[in-house]
């Protein structure tokens, strides 16, 4: 069966579309079958992102791997049995089209609580979660107290995350492996970086995560979109020289990938 890898945060503006792609294209590019599915019907960034990638390689004549994008198929509510959730049908029917074909599946959910987001993740086997380096997101996992930075309790996100490992664990299926992601770190050791950083592993400890390093804030990221390239991509594209900023761009998606611990995967990119 395939490995699934759901990318979730229930806040907007995190760099899951761009934790999706840049995911997918180097399992693809390691010579795995990977699936894609984004279950934001309305933003639709991640599935727009490998849209452009086919588009730009349509236009240069390039080959380059790339994610097996499937849409959520429309369902006619007649065909649904008794109490059957119309969302968890199309959900199924697009899983049930990518996982014959696929090491992995790489979802991204929408930056809102939603029926499709919670149902993919109790379908996670590793569920990353991209979180910018402030305690604006981090209070989406855990309330703090204003005066003394202690954690006082998960919040909103990391209880749906508990969910669906109690649903995991009534199917008898294997535990999630939870990541989150500090995205947009900044470049020097900032106070506030710090104190981000210990509320993070102290809440680790209490609710089961694992905190790896994700993205830096880099201009490259916007302007690969358009063309639904990737920073692997750059020298296939007449990049021939890297700039700094782009092998340590590179640099960090080798190590997002290797601290992802996906099985049968060796970041050699």
């Amino acid at each position: 069966m395939a490995h699934i890898v759901v990318v979730g945060n229930e806040k907007g503006g995190s760099g899951k579309s761009t934790t999706c792609m840049h995911i997918a294209t180097a399992l693809a590019r390691l010579g795995h079958r990977v699936g894609a599915l984004d279950l934001d019907l309305r933003q639709r960034s991640f599935a727009r992102y490998v849209e452009n990638r086919r588009a730009y390689l349509t236009r240069s004549g390039l080959q380059l791997p790339t994610p097996a994008l499937a849409e959520l198929p429309e369902v006619d509510k007649s065909q649904l049995g008794p109490e059957e959730n119309l969302f968890d049908h199309r959900l199924s029917a697009a899983m049930a089209v990518l996982e014959p074909s696929s090491d992995f599946i790489v979802i991204d959910c929408p930056g809102s609580h939603t029926r499709l987001s919670q149902l993919a993740h109790s379908l996670a086997d590793t569920l990353v979660t991209p979180l910018n380096d402030s305690f604006v997101d981090f209070d989406l996992l855990a309330r703090v107290d204003p005066e003394t930075g202690k954690v006082l309790g998960p919040s909103i996100y990391a209880e749906m995350v508990w969910q669906a490992r109690q649903l995991r664990a009534q199917a008898g299926l294997k535990p999630i492996d939870w990541i989150v992601l500090r995205n947009r770190l900044g470049a020097q050791q900032m106070h506030n970086k710090r104190k981000v950083g210990k509320a993070l592993e102290d809440l680790s400890r209490r609710i089961g995560f694992r905190v790896a390093p994700g993205f830096s804030e880099r201009v490259i990221f916007r302007e690969l979109f358009p063309r639904g390239l990737t920073l692997l991509d750059l020298r296939d594209v007449g990049v021939e020289q890297l700039n700094i900023s782009n092998l340590a761009a590179r640099q960090e998606l080798r190590d997002l990938v290797k601290a992802l611990r996906l099985p049968g995967v060796a970041p050699d990119f």
